[in-house]
C-alpha cells in the first residue's frame, strides 16, 4: 500500500447492494481502520441486522433512510468518501444529491451510476433489459404492494456474484442474504438526480473485470452515459470484490481518495 495514501486520514462510509448488509464489508473494514482512516458501514431498511421487513418498506427513500440518516450527523465542515456497491450506487446518489456539500466523492464500486439526463430508474430498467432471464438462475422474483421483491438464489449468488469468493464467503452468504427490491416502480414515479447537486459531486468508478452479476459491458454503459471519468479497474475481481479482492480494493479506494479534498 503505498504510504502517500495514508497521510491525510478519510472517513469513507461503505453502502451494501440489494439483499446485502454491513456484514459484506467484515474484510474491507479492518483494512482501511488500520491504514489510518474512519470506516463506517451500515444496513440499509430491510437489510443485515435492521428490523424492518422488506413488505414495509414502500420507497426508495426509505429504503435508503439510515444512510440519509448517518449523513444528517455529518459536521457541515467534514466531508465524506462516499462507497456504493451495486445498488447501492443509488443510495449513495440520494446522499450526494441532498447533501452535496458532505461528499468529498462519491465512488460506484461496480454499481449502478445514474445520470441526470433520466428518472432514477433508467440505469436499472437498462440493466434489466440487457440480463436474460436465465442469467437470474434460481432467484425469485414476487410482487408486494407496490413493488417487486427479489430473493437471490443460491445458485445465483454463488455463480453470478460470489464467483471468485472463498467457499466460506459463500457459505456466509447463504446465510445472511435478506429479501430486497430494486424499488423500479418507485424511482420511476421520482424526479431527476439534479445537476445543481448529485451533479456537482466528483464520481469514481471501480470496474470489475470478472464481475457476472452486473457484466462488464454494462459497468462500460454506465461510466459512458453518466459521463464519468475517473475509473480504475479490478483485474480479476468478481462482483463481491469487497470479498474477492479485499487487498486491491482497499489500495484502489485509497488512490481515489487522495484526489479529492
Amino acid at each position: 500500500m503505498g504510504s502517500g495514501y495514508c497521510i491525510d486520514k478519510k472517513h469513507y462510509v461503505l453502502v451494501h447492494g440489494a439483499c446485502h448488509g454491513a456484514w459484506c464489508w467484515y474484510k474491507m473494514k479492518p483494512r482501511m481502520e488500520s491504514a489510518g482512516h474512519k470506516v463506517t458501514v451500515l444496513d440499509l431498511a430491510a437489510s443485515g441486522i435492521n428490523m424492518n421487513k422488506i413488505e414495509d418498506v414502500d420507497t426508495f427513500s426509505q429504503y435508503s433512510e439510515p444512510l440519509l440518516q448517518l449523513m444528517a450527523t455529518i459536521p457541515p465542515n467534514e466531508k465524506v468518501v462516499l462507497v456504493g456497491h451495486s445498488l447501492g450506487g443509488l443510495s449513495i446518489a440520494l446522499a450526494m444529491d441532498k447533501f452535496p456539500e458532505k461528499v468529498a466523492v462519491g465512488v460506484f464500486l461496480t454499481a449502478v451510476v445514474p445520470d441526470i439526463q433520466h428518472k432514477p430508474s433508467y440505469v436499472l430498467e437498462k440493466y434489466i433489459e440487457s440480463i436474460p432471464a436465465e442469467n437470474w438462475l434460481d432467484s425469485r422474483f414476487s410482487q408486494i404492494g407496490n413493488k417487486t421483491v427479489v430473493v437471490f438464489g443460491p445458485k445465483f449468488s454463488s455463480n453470478k456474484l460470489y464467483k471468485g469468493c472463498s467457499i466460506e464467503d459463500k457459505e456466509l452468504a447463504k446465510i445472511l442474504l435478506r429479501p430486497s427490491s430494486l424499488f423500479i416502480e418507485d424511482l420511476s414515479q421520482q424526479n431527476f438526480f439534479s445537476e445543481e447537486r448529485y451533479g456537482s459531486v466528483p464520481v469514481a468508478f471501480i470496474v470489475c473485470t470478472e464481475d457476472l452479476g452486473v457484466p462488464l459491458s454494462f459497468q462500460h454503459w454506465m461510466i459512458q452515459n453518466a459521463g464519468v471519468s475517473d475509473v480504475i479497474v479490478i483485474k480479476g475481481a468478481d462482483h463481491m470484490a469487497m470479498l474477492s479482492k479485499p487487498q486491491e480494493l482497499c489500495d484502489s479506494l485509497l488512490q481515489i481518495a487522495s484526489k479529492y479534498e
